[in-house]
């Protein structure tokens, strides 16, 4: 009983993070500029740890122009 409950709550964790991250694409997907100030935010939560992570940061619209070939192959 108790591990299937255990599987119950786990199962309604993994459903609710799955809205949530529905929820961020529409709003990432309806402002542009989210996903650029996003990026920011994470560069600065990298920097402000102590550790050896290298980023390379790379424009976004270098990337887009990638993704968009990639998608017409």
């Amino acid at each position: 009983e108790r591990e299937r409950r255990a599987k119950i709550i786990n199962a309604e964790g993994e459903f609710q993070a799955s809205k949530r991250l529905a929820e961020a694409a529409k709003v990432l997907s309806r402002y542009p500029a989210s996903i650029q100030l996003r990026f920011l935010q994470t560069l600065k939560e990298i920097g402000a740890e102590q550790n050896s992570t290298i980023v390379f940061p790379v424009p976004i619209d270098l990337v887009k122009v990638f993704i968009e070939k990639l998608g017409k192959k």
